[in-house]
Order: C-alpha cells, then structure tokens, then sequence
C-alpha cells in the first residue's frame, strides 16, 4: 500500500601570502626591481612597487590545475534521489507503473458486483504488481472487495468482508445514503486544486458523523502526498494536507 505514512565541495586553499611575497622577492632581487623585501625596521608591511604587480600577479594565481576542483554539480549525486523520503521513494516506485486508474478499476469492480456502490479504492504494491484495492458495498452495507491489477485491469473475484458486525454494516449503509456526492465529482475537486496521480478515495465521515470523501494525489515532480477531506453531501473542501514524508 502506498503509505498514508548534502555534499560539500572542497576548495583547495590559496597560496599563503608569505609564500607569495616569497616568490616576489625572488623575482624582484632578479631584476634589482625591489629592495628590502623582508620589512622595514618600524615593522610596516612591506608595499610593492607598480612594476612588480605583474610578477606578484603570476605568483600569486593558481596554475589551472590548481584552479577549482570538479564542480558542484558534478560531484553531486542525482538531485532528488537523496533527498527522497522512504515514501516518496515508494511512491516514486509504485506510481509510474500504474496503467489503469482508480476510475477503471472501480468500473471492472462495479461490473462484477452489480448494485453495489463505492466505498473505497486504494493502490497497493509489490511495486513489481501493482493493484488496486477497491471495495464497494450493498444497500445494506455489506462490503466486498475486489483487488484489480493495476497493469493490466485484470480483477480478482470479490470477496466479502467477513470482519464485519451488525452495526459496521448499518453504519456503512448510512454513510450510502447520505453520501450525495460521488467519488468521481470528488475526484474532480481535488484535482481542480492539485494536478497528479490519484491514489486512493475512501468514504468515510467526520466528527459530526456526516459523509466526507477522503481523496489523496501524488504530484511526481516531488513525489509529496495531498489529501483533501471534501464534504459528500456538497463538494466542500473540509481539509487539505500536504504530506512530505
């Protein structure tokens, strides 16, 4: 199931300045030039005169193989990749591989239980099969589920859920009833705000017992997780979470 859960570069450091004035007076003294290259006797810096410049220029640059080390981005590792969270690297995985969305696979579910309205559909692994985990239910609330591969749209038969009691039933037929707004227009609200991959729409109800639609996206330009709670009875966004993990 898709969870509902730097490198430095380092410069080679500059020729010191003792080094450097080193190497000046060298030329210096060559072509009598400079004189009294080791300082004077009040102890101030000792200044070069105009025409040394090019000769404390040349020794003072770095020759090109000293310049600069591989550049940033070439020491770097691929950008994203390790920075990628354990989920986002699972939805990274997972997502691409998906050839029939949610909508099909709740369609080849629907046709294999007739009369039986959506309840949930979640995408869920292997990331080598991926499939989608739908569940639909009957008027009565009694809930089946059909695992769909998310590849090819071949559906296994539908199994009942046989957890369920008396009242998880009349619950889930409740929320039915109430429920007004269908995942497909649920869908369509969340992807209004967030453009990716839907991987997951449940019913469920919020704390004042009304139906509410549960619709996660995945954008794949950063592999994040959105989840929108949109009202089943109006369409109203009741929540928005940006899951990064």
């Amino acid at each position: 199931m898709i969870t509902r859960r730097h490198q430095s570069v380092r410069w080679r450091s500059r020729p010191s300045v003792s080094r450097a004035l080193g190497a000046l007076c060298a030329v210096a003294a060559a072509g009598g030039l400079l004189t009294g290259c080791g300082g004077n006797d009040t102890g101030d810096s000792t200044t070069a005169s105009p025409s040394a410049e090019p000769a404390q220029a040349q020794a003072t640059s770095p020759s090109p193989t000293d310049a600069s080390p591989a550049s940033p981005t070439a020491a770097s590792p691929s950008p994203s990749e390790s920075r990628l969270t354990e989920d986002q690297a699972e939805r990274k995985e997972i997502v691409p591989k998906v050839k029939v969305g949610w909508d099909k696979a709740l369609d080849t579910t629907v046709q294999k239980v007739p009369d039986a309205k959506p309840v949930a559909v979640e995408l869920d692994g292997p990331a080598d099969k991926p499939a989608w985990k739908v569940e639909v239910a009957d008027a009565d609330g009694t809930a089946r589920t059909v695992r769909v591969d998310a590849v090819t749209g071949t559906a296994d038969e539908a199994r009942t859920d046989s957890d369920q009691d008396p009242d998880d039933k009349r619950e889930l037929a409740d929320l039915l009833k109430k429920a007004t707004v269908t995942p497909q227009q649920a869908v369509q609200t969340a992807t209004d705000r967030t453009k990716g991959t839907v991987t997951a729409v449940e019913l469920g109800d919020t704390d004042q017992g009304s139906p509410k639609w549960s619709v996660d996206v995945v954008t794949t330009d950063n592999w994040n997780k959105t989840t929108y709670d949109i009202d089943a009875t109006n369409r109203k966004i009741l929540r928005e979470h940006v899951d990064r993990d």
